[in-house]
């Protein structure tokens, strides 16, 4: 699917998912400003992406400061000359029982996982009315989404928040052309779950690994997701392809939650 002429934002696009996000929008001809608050990582995302010949610009920003949010969107596109998409992917975890989340915790993971979102969805419908541009906003949601699991409630209502939050945007938006969906993927190699089974084995006492296996053992297609499964639905939400849908909170898990 092209891409070509379009400009993407792609936050926590530094590693993971959000980097293949990044290199695939890239591979479909788009611009990419990569964000994140890692600089060294975000450093050595923008070498490895300019290497493959795609225009690219990187933005160290934290998403859960609003000012920020909407600096940087206004800098990608001073820098690439335009703004089309934003994937809201940037997101943290946390294993915690419910007994014992802290007030902190609770703010913390919902400023980053909710507000980051609600910032970033401002800011891009903010300059895409204004560019007078049919923009696409994409959200990370998950498929704690769709359903509660134990000892990850704080993250499970980060998500549902970002599954309403997507509906609620893709009603107001949708008279200026702005689709507003989200993907919502399953269990995924990246760090973040290599840290929510670690998460799991230190709160309940069971061997590293054992967390990760029981949730990959409970997927239809049998293997762990990839950042590339998760890129390749971005991919066709942020094409032309995928103009009529709006609203949506799209599960891509191999098959674990079935709505």
């Amino acid at each position: 699917m092209s891409l070509d002429g379009k400009v993407a934002v792609v936050t926590g696009g530094a590693r993971g998912i959000g980097l293949a996000i990044a290199q695939r929008l890239a591979a479909d001809g788009a611009a990419i400003a990569l964000v994140d608050l890692n600089a060294d990582q975000l450093a050595e995302a923008e070498t490895q992406l300019s290497g493959t010949g795609a225009r690219v610009c990187s933005i160290a920003a934290d998403i859960s400061d609003r000012s920020q949010v909407f600096a940087m969107v206004e800098s990608a596109a001073g820098q690439l000359g335009g703004f089309d998409i934003i994937v809201n992917n940037a997101g943290i975890a946390q294993v915690q029982p419910i007994a014992e989340i802290t007030e902190d915790e609770m703010d913390r993971i919902h400023a980053v996982n909710v507000k980051g979102v609600v910032w970033g969805m401002q800011a891009a419908a903010a300059r895409f009315k204004a560019d007078g541009t049919r923009g696409k906003i994409i959200n990370a949601a998950s498929i704690a989404a769709h359903e509660g699991y134990p000892m990850l409630a704080a993250y499970c209502s980060t998500k549902f928040a970002v599954r309403s939050l997507t509906q609620s945007a893709a009603k107001e938006f949708a008279a200026d052309g702005i689709t507003v969906n989200a993907y919502c993927p399953g269990v995924v190699g990246t760090d973040m779950w290599t840290e929510i089974d670690r998460r799991f084995a230190e709160v309940t006492g069971a061997e590293i690994g054992a967390t990760f296996d029981e949730f990959v053992g409970s997927i239809a297609l049998g293997r762990p997701q990839t950042p590339t499964d998760v890129a390749n639905f971005v991919s066709w939400l942020a094409g032309s392809d995928s103009d009529y849908m709006t609203g949506q909170a799209v599960v891509i898990d191999g098959g674990m939650v079935y709505r």
